[in-house]
């Protein structure tokens, strides 16, 4: 909260005494239509060795969105749809997302129709309640040439019809290279922002990727107001590695991570806020995470 705002519940106090209260919550509500989870990739390592038991301590935490970060041979962390969808609702969580990489197999250009695991990907995604299918990278080979990419933005296009038969949306997330690397003399992700069908493919911004690759999270959404409905929630901190940067816990580090989504909600089309850590600097992951969550909070997000 600020120190004007609490000046003014101050005097509200000492003025309206006995009258109705206006506490820190009643100015940084979350907008009722706002979803706020957090990544299971931020917790990799846990929801592989007890996927249930690290469910169960996020849902104590607070959260009651996840994004999943694994989906192999029809089944989310080694349950099938039908088992991860019961552990999710009895412990209150919804899954609103989820990362599947959609790569150059799963579309077969002679027969234009997408793979049998494609559109299993797509109806298990149905299944568990999603409302975005996002792939969350792009293979150099879909994009070496500007038609390559302009092939495969298609594709993206297609796959947004896919999803939209089952009330959802194809989505793509970024990593840097959307923002370092070039093709007719424009961004990969300006390209993209042009030619994908914002109707059908919503495009998952994330904004510590973007930073990494030299890009800022508050030109990008004043250049494109109101295109984007998720966003990946993400500080970054400079370290001593050819990467240069690794993600922390949210404050931290150098992104201005709550001007940004307040940015998002005030005209960026933001509904789904997914908080992101990848590294931990020596803390425990789930510990990271409810820090994280706390920020969120305070921040006037949950």
């Amino acid at each position: 909260m600020t120190t004007s705002r609490r000046k003014f519940i101050q005097r509200s106090v000492a003025l309206l005494a006995g009258t109705a209260l206006m506490s820190k919550a009643a100015f940084a509500a979350p907008k009722s239509s706002e979803i706020i989870g957090l990544q299971l990739y931020s917790v990799r390592d846990d929801m592989q060795k007890d996927p249930l038991g690290t469910l169960k301590q996020l849902a104590k935490i607070g959260y009651k969105h996840v994004e999943h970060a694994n989906y192999i041979d029809r089944k989310f962390y080694g349950y099938s749809a039908k088992e991860f969808r019961k552990i999710l609702d009895d412990l209150g969580l919804k899954m609103p997302s989820g990362h599947t990489v959609m790569g150059k197999d799963h579309w077969n250009q002679a027969k234009k129709e997408f793979s049998d695991s494609w559109k299993y990907t797509v109806e298990d995604a149905a299944y568990m309640g999603q409302k975005y299918v996002i792939s969350p990278w792009m293979d150099e080979s879909m994009r070496k040439t500007y038609d390559d990419l302009l092939r495969y933005l298609d594709v993206f296009n297609k796959c947004g019809d896919l999803c939209q038969k089952f009330g959802m949306k194809f989505g793509y997330h970024n990593h840097w290279a959307e923002f370092t690397e070039k093709l007719n003399g424009t961004k990969l992700f300006d390209i993209m922002m042009q030619k994908l069908d914002v109707n059908k493919v919503v495009m998952q911004l994330d904004i510590g990727n973007m930073y990494i690759g030299g890009a800022k999270a508050i030109d990008v959404i004043s250049q494109y107001p109101g295109k984007f409905e998720l966003i990946h929630v993400k500080d970054e901190i400079a370290v001593n590695t050819p990467e240069k940067y690794e993600s922390a816990i949210l404050g931290k580090g150098i992104i201005p991570v709550k001007d940004v989504i307040d940015l998002c909600r005030k005209t960026g089309g933001t509904k789904v806020y997914i908080v992101e850590q990848e590294s931990y600097q020596g803390k425990a992951p789930l510990d990271c995470v409810k820090q994280d969550f706390d920020t969120m909070k305070n921040w006037g997000y949950y």
